[in-house]
């Protein structure tokens, strides 16, 4: 038996129980980092009225962690190839404290330092790059989806952040969501810390300065391609993840509180179905689940377009949405661990992270000009429909090319 066999480092044939240790702890981490890149969402309506802002300094407002979350893992997953995620797992979660706090106790009274904190709290979306890269290292090619898909329902912390935030607030005060997420930040790296540890055979970086690196990596074919496809998978479900309140209220005359209960019921659909993605890819390989999913929303999104009763057709199109776009999320990166170069897996991953979290934000932009435009939604729902037609055939035609499966897979 080779060293970095005996010192634990994953195999073809089998799964180490330190890569499930692994899983396990970089899952926590994610979804408490993605609990703290949501909270100022949740509190939206509260800044708004205490800083009397306009619905478009509101939307700025919201958006900025995100926007900045998203395009921070491309050097984040770059600088995972290089350190490691036992270093970037850490200093990310420790260095994420510093705009909860200040955002919790120095900012409330400031739109400008709002969106300062807000644009410093984007590097808690950035996780989802150090993750990938650590979960690739230690599983063998045919439990990878699996593993990633497991990790990626750490997403679920927007979903906790959703549902506990306000709560928090009027029970026990302004400033306690943020004193307990900054607790939670600062036991887990030091527990990270202490527990984490990157495989023993993990691929080294390529060579070359980190701009070159993300610029040949950028010009991957299989770079493109994935980010294409995860910006409408996962594009799509931060879409409608952040739109379908106003969508269900305008279009269906739903009270804002039972419209927050279906998008609750969406999002918490979606990120159950994403290890599932992930476990389908390793049985049957994740380009026939992904055409298989995009074949679903395309179909779903068209009934959606008729504008069909909620409590007949409507509801079950999308949740059937939701459960084929959370599922496409866990394939894409089921796909990225077999295609991706070795030593270059946490580059592509900040890449087609950083186009999964920007794909989200055109949809809204493009739904709120139709209605104000026709009045209805039904245009938007059709342009969706077409292009997960598009995604459906180019994965199924177009990706094969990409599939560099390893032969122990």
């Amino acid at each position: 038996m080779s060293g970095a066999a005996a010192a634990g480092a994953p195999t073809a044939t089998a799964v180490p129980r330190q890569a499930w240790v692994m899983l396990g702890v970089a899952t926590v981490g994610f979804a408490i980092n993605f609990w703290a890149w949501a909270l100022i969402s949740p509190l939206g309506a509260f800044y708004t009225e205490a800083l009397s802002l306009s619905a478009l300094q509101k939307s700025l407002l919201v958006a900025v962690p995100v926007i900045v979350g998203s395009l921070g893992r491309i050097p984040v997953g770059a600088l995972t190839d290089r350190f490691g995620a036992r270093t970037m797992f850490p200093l990310l979660s420790a260095l994420t404290i510093l705009p909860v706090l200040f955002i919790g106790y120095v900012a409330g009274d400031s739109y400008a330092l709002m969106l300062l904190g807000g644009l410093v709290l984007g590097l808690g979306g950035t996780t989802f790059a150090i993750g990938v890269p650590l979960l690739n290292a230690w599983f063998p090619p045919a439990k990878r989806g699996t593993a990633l898909g497991v990790f990626g329902a750490g997403m679920g912390g927007t979903a906790i952040s959703a549902f506990s935030t306000v709560q928090l607030r009027d029970a026990v005060g302004p400033e306690f969501p943020f004193v307990l997420v900054a607790v939670l930040l600062a036991g887990y790296a030091v527990v990270s810390w202490l527990l984490l540890r990157d495989a023993p055979d993990r691929p080294p970086p390529a060579g070359g300065s980190f701009l070159r690196r993300t610029w040949e990596t950028f010009r991957l074919p299989i770079t493109l391609q994935l980010s294409f496809l995860y910006a409408v998978g996962f594009g799509g479900f931060v879409a409608f993840s952040v739109y379908l309140p106003t969508y269900l209220r305008d279009a269906f005359d739903l009270e804002p509180g039972d419209a927050a209960l279906r998008t609750a019921g969406f999002v918490v659909l979606a990120v159950v179905m994403r290890p599932v993605g992930g476990i389908l890819s390793d049985r049957f390989h994740p380009i026939p689940v992904l055409t298989v999913c995009f074949a679903v929303v395309t179909v779903f999104a068209a009934i959606s377009a008729l504008e069909q009763p909620l409590e007949t057709f409507g509801t079950v199109a999308f949740l059937g949405m939701a459960a084929a776009l959370g599922a496409s999320s866990g394939a894409v990166f089921a796909l990225v661990a077999i295609a991706a170069p070795p030593g270059k897996v946490g580059a592509v991953t900040g890449i087609v992270g950083a186009a999964g979290g920007l794909g989200g934000f055109a949809p809204p932009l493009v739904m709120g000009a139709i209605y104000g435009w026709v009045g209805n939604y039904q245009p938007g729902l059709w342009l969706l429909a077409i292009t997960a037609a598009v995604a459906a055939c180019f994965t199924a035609w177009g990706m094969q090319a990409g599939d560099h499966r390893s032969s122990t897979g």
